[in-house]
């Protein structure tokens, strides 16, 4: 696994020389991870309220309540979890701050449903959806991704490629920037194409944790720096 990991750091290093600064997407050695430290995060910006729409997925900042909904463009959320994380993170110089977790059942417009059929080819799903931010607190460039892989307490395993909000947070982050947004997972997908074929299984399990494994953090020369952390989130 960390070699699968390994590689795709170096490849989104080097995607990152030729695209923007925004550009984020990192590898991780996850196997090697160490236990994440929460830490108070008081002194945060709300990024959530300044979170500009997702292009492909339903706005979902209204929803605070389990069973609220709310409908645009872009299909119809229902509210299934909530957890108000609001934790900070250190991985080397990089803070990771985890401001929510939701359990998002979509309905996604009809417009959209070759975007999500990649993942699965149901015409309805659960996600799950963290919202974070991420710093970069010394003046070096690093390449880090907050998420390179999650898995929750079904079994279900997810890589960096299953985002569905491609928010470009994983990869290169200059000396004191900060990015803020959204990764989402699709799960209990019926579909073989993101999960194997025992889905039917896991439909029946309820989401009750996710843990979020992080890139390890590389310098600008591609040398590791700091070793990946796992964190692990409760509704």
């Amino acid at each position: 696994m960390r070699g699968i990991l390994s590689i795709f750091v170096f490849i989104v290093v080097l995607a990152g020389c030729s695209s923007n600064a925004n550009t984020e997407k990192q590898s991780a050695g996850g196997e090697q991870a160490v236990k994440a430290t929460p830490q108070s995060t008081s002194s945060q910006k709300d990024s959530i309220d300044e979170y500009q729409p997702n292009s492909q997925v339903t706005d979902d900042r209204s929803l605070l309540k389990m069973g609220q909904t709310f409908s645009d463009d872009k299909g119809k959320a229902v509210l299934k979890d909530i957890k108000q994380v609001n934790q900070t993170y250190k991985i080397g110089d990089v803070e990771l701050t985890v401001k929510e977790m939701k359990l998002i059942h979509l309905r996604p417009d009809y417009s959209m449903i070759d975007y999500f059929h990649v993942l699965t080819h149901d015409e309805e799903f659960d996600f799950v959806k963290v919202f974070v931010d991420i710093k970069n607190t010394s003046s070096k460039k690093v390449n880090v991704a907050p998420i390179a892989l999650m898995k929750t307490n079904t079994g279900e395993t997810f890589d960096w490629n299953k985002d569905i909000y491609l928010e470009e947070l994983n990869g290169e982050l200059e000396g004191g920037a900060e990015k803020s947004g959204n990764l989402g997972f699709i799960v209990n997908a019926s579909s073989g194409h993101a999960h194997d074929e025992q889905s039917a299984d896991k439909k029946k399990k309820e989401i009750k944790w996710i843990e979020i494994t992080t890139s390890d953090v590389f310098d600008q020369n591609h040398k590791k720096i700091s070793n990946s952390k796992k964190i692990k989130i409760e509704f």
